[in-house]
């Protein structure tokens, strides 16, 4: 969504197409081990801007340094893009007649091929790695960047990182509709085999109450999503934050009663 909203036609061609056939993922490398990264004006990751003599004129580079963690994806072997936020760094000597930004204007995103990425280590939560996927910890050691890198230019990390909000709620909103729809089907699975009382599950009031309930759920949360999305499409995020807001609590609070549900249905 970055690329196809404030990417250069150069920076979609080079990788949409890819993107869009499965044939490669992406990553978006924000937070950082060192500080508190829900704050992004706390971001460490530099993006050191300097001039480079080439023969009577003077060519903009941009030097990249940093860590990043909780990288979701970077250890995908089909991870093939990454997209970084950095913190613009204008105190090289030869730079310094730059204009600095504000602190919300002093961020950049840049987009680069994961190959020129260090991966550290993978991240694990409750013990899993979550592979083929998982969260990696990366390194960015000197990385030389051009301004065919850049997002949007100079100083627009706030306002790329605030367009793609709402959007990113609508992905993990399906995600969890998706998720919960899995834990529906286990649990009628569980219900059609499962005899107790000399009964089958499902023929139990209890456990046709939890069925009923967590369809009600699903397509309610289904339901919402969609809505949101097509008032996304049809007036922006902007004018659809309420409903942006309205799926973040609704959708993952239904999904968790649906999964709690099939959890007691399988233990049973």
């Amino acid at each position: 969504e970055v690329l196809l909203k404030h990417g250069t036609i150069e920076q979609q061609k080079t990788y949409l197409p890819h993107l869009l056939n499965g044939e490669t993922r992406s990553a978006f490398l924000m937070t950082e081990p060192d500080v508190a990264s829900s704050d992004a004006t706390n971001i460490e990751t530099k993006l050191t801007k300097i001039y480079v003599e080439k023969g009577n004129s003077k060519e903009v580079k941009y030097i990249l340094n940093g860590k990043k963690w909780w990288s979701t994806g970077a250890m995908d072997p089909r991870c093939k893009v990454v997209l970084v936020l950095a913190r613009m760094d204008y105190s090289t000597s030869d730079a310094s007649n730059t204009t600095k930004s504000s602190q919300h204007g002093a961020h950049t995103v840049v987009v680069l091929p994961m190959s020129k990425v260090k991966l550290v280590r993978p991240l694990t939560v409750f013990g899993y790695d979550d592979a083929p996927h998982g969260h990696a910890e990366v390194a960015l050691e000197g990385i030389e960047l051009d301004k065919s890198n850049l997002i949007l230019g100079e100083g627009k990390g706030f306002e790329i990182a605030q367009s793609r909000l709402g959007p990113g709620r609508i992905h993990h909103c399906m995600r969890a509709v998706g998720l919960a729809a899995r834990c529906y089907e286990l649990m009628i699975e569980r219900s059609l085999c499962r005899e107790t009382f000399g009964k089958l599950l499902w023929e139990h009031g209890g456990c046709q109450e939890a069925i009923a309930d967590s369809r009600i759920d699903i397509e309610a949360a289904r339901l919402l999503t969609l809505s949101c999305a097509a008032a996304i499409d049809d007036h922006g995020a902007v004018k659809a934050r309420d409903k942006i807001a309205m799926i973040k609590v609704a959708v993952p609070n239904l999904a968790l009663k649906v999964i709690d549900r099939a959890i007691q249905v399988r233990l049973v």
